[in-house]
């Protein structure tokens, strides 16, 4: 029948399940390659179904590898869930090479540039950020004071639609005399749309005030790699420069920071201004002290200009949230391609999230340019999954019932789809966080599953861009990084288009193929990169930061 091919899809032709495309009622029957399948019990859009009838104990496969087993007996045609089948997933070991890759046709982007800062070290940004760091949760209150001091006086400080009139016209209902059920009915709609700026620094975007809870009472480990992921966003090429607030006495000392950035950048040459509290004393004397060089460190990186960069000075982060059952067909191969794109012009992308690639470690292990990276990567998996298990929760407990319930119901199959993101270019290079990126092409960086830590560990890591899936919806972004959102889906774009930046929705529905929207993408990350669109996340000022402590967080 004509409409089976925006009814289902297989993945992989060594694939035993179906992906819907539309909902399939029961009774539904469909031709698979000449074969009559009748749907049994009704499959919703995003999940899967059996092309072949499974007894219990019996292998599931999707996008050609192992990601579950049946618990029960399986007829042909009924849909998959978590209670019929469990996480499983291939093994893996030290194997060959496979460094040959079918490089995507760049032809269209050859020549094109964006308008980037260039850095002494040869980095380029794709903003102009300044940040205010605490070394220790005992300085968020004063970082917070600072915040408050300069945000809206230098015209950083209203950027975001606020909602201030709605409270405005609640209070003014409730003073009226208003029942409970007449404020809950209120007409309070204002007009939505940023404020106008007024910058006091023009070519700079903003002051950054990066708060968090770690710094000391915690492992010495987790300290030392706060440092290290702080020094990453100092050295970062969307920063000018740094103001760092300590207290003195906590295991995140100033000398660890200074050498992380050393490690990072050993010609560092930016302003940073390190001030102690327990030796200045007062925090009057601190504060006024950290105001006056923060000012004159903003007149500095306000010299800075948009000058032209080559797309190979683009790192960018890939990254997933809220992923549903179309994540792996759409919105993940798409970035699959545009990091395939960008490795071919010599740029740099990291893969992520190491709780989402368990199932896909053989594929990934040999694309490793060797076997010492390869063997890295493989004990990084193993440690972490280890870690995992010994604390009650393995990488099989990943999924969140917002995946399971779009059709992600064991972490196998949500790996399988979120690793697309990675493309099939060699892996130069595999780190463990909180380390940079220092090479171009395909690089693995070890970071949990949770968004917004390993979107902060990406940009630490030197993502100047960073693009992140979606097909739940996910209002989530960086402080120095713009966050591009991609649907996977088109009714997700329609229904949180405040959010969502591209929509990838348009290859399910057949309108659009893989590469064409990857080429929208990417012309899309051209334009962010020069400064002229802001995505989404920007818009709506989410500067969301959280440091991973190196526990279990999947």
């Amino acid at each position: 029948m004509d409409n089976n091919k925006q009814a289902f899809l297989q993945i992989h032709p060594h694939d035993n399940v179906l992906v819907a495309l539309q909902d399939l009622p029961p009774g539904m029957e469909i031709n698979v390659e000449g074969k009559q399948i009748k749907i049994v019990s009704g499959v919703k859009a995003k999940h899967k179904f059996t092309v072949e009838p499974l007894e219990a104990g019996d292998e599931v496969r999707m996008y050609g590898v192992l990601v579950g087993k049946t618990n029960v007996a399986l007829p042909q045609g009924e849909t998959i869930t978590t209670q019929n089948i469990h996480h499983a997933a291939d093994e893996f070991k030290l194997g060959e090479r496979r460094l040959d890759w079918q490089k995507p046709d760049v032809s269209a982007f050859e020549g094109r540039t964006f308008m980037g800062y260039h850095r002494a070290n040869g980095a380029v940004g794709t903003a102009n950020y300044w940040l205010v760091i605490p070394l220790v949760f005992c300085e968020n209150r004063n970082v917070l004071v600072m915040k408050r001091a300069l945000e809206e006086k230098l015209g950083y400080g209203k950027r975001a639609r606020g909602y201030e009139p709605e409270v405005e016209q609640l209070i003014q209902l409730y003073k009226a005399g208003a029942a409970v059920e007449e404020i809950l009915n209120a007409d309070i709609t204002t007009i939505k749309g940023l404020e106008n700026e007024q910058r006091l620094f023009e070519h700079v975007d903003g002051v950054k005030f990066l708060n968090h809870q770690m710094g000391c009472g915690g492992t010495r480990t987790d300290s030392d790699a706060l440092c290290g992921l702080l020094a990453g966003y100092i050295t970062h090429p969307n920063v000018a420069g740094a103001t760092v607030l300590s207290l003195g006495c906590q295991h995140a000392q100033a000398s660890i920071l200074r050498d992380e950035i050393a490690k990072r950048d050993p010609l560092f040459d930016k302003p940073l201004y390190i001030f102690e509290q327990q030796l200045l004393g007062t925090e009057e004397n601190l504060l006024q002290q950290a105001l006056k060089h923060t000012f004159s460190g903003l007149v500095q990186a306000n010299e800075q200009r948009r000058q032209p960069a080559p797309l190979n000075k683009l790192c960018i982060g890939l990254e997933c949230g809220g992923s549903d059952g179309f994540s792996g067909i759409s919105a993940n191969p798409s970035l699959g391609y545009v990091s395939d794109m960008l490795v071919a012009m010599g740029g740099s992308v990291i893969l992520s999230e190491f709780p989402e690639l368990c199932g896909v470690e053989q594929e990934l292990s040999d694309r490793c340019i060797d076997e010492l990276t390869a063997l890295r990567f493989m004990e990084l998996m193993k440690t972490y999954n280890a870690k995992a298990e010994a604390d009650g929760s393995g990488f099989y407990a990943n999924p969140s019932p917002g995946n399971i319930r779009d059709g992600l119901i064991t972490d196998a199959i949500k790996s399988a789809g979120a690793a697309k993101k990675g493309g099939t270019s060699p892996v130069a290079a595999v780190m463990d966080y909180p380390e940079m990126a220092s090479k171009p092409g395909l690089n693995l960086l070890c970071t949990p599953g949770n968004d917004v830590e390993s979107t902060t560990a990406e940009v630490g890591a030197g993502a100047n861009v960073v693009l992140f899936t979606t097909g739940l919806g996910t209002p989530t972004g960086n402080p120095i990084a713009p966050v591009v959102k991609l649907s996977t889906n088109t009714k997700l774009h329609e229904r949180m288009s405040d959010i969502i930046d591209v929509n990838c929705g348009t290859i399910i529905e057949g309108e659009e193929t893989i590469q064409e929207v990857a080429h929208r993408i990417l012309n899309f990350v051209i334009e962010v990169a020069s400064g002229r669109e802001q995505p989404k996340a920007v818009q709506l000022g989410q500067d969301d930061f959280i440091p991973w402590r190196r526990g279990v967080s999947l």
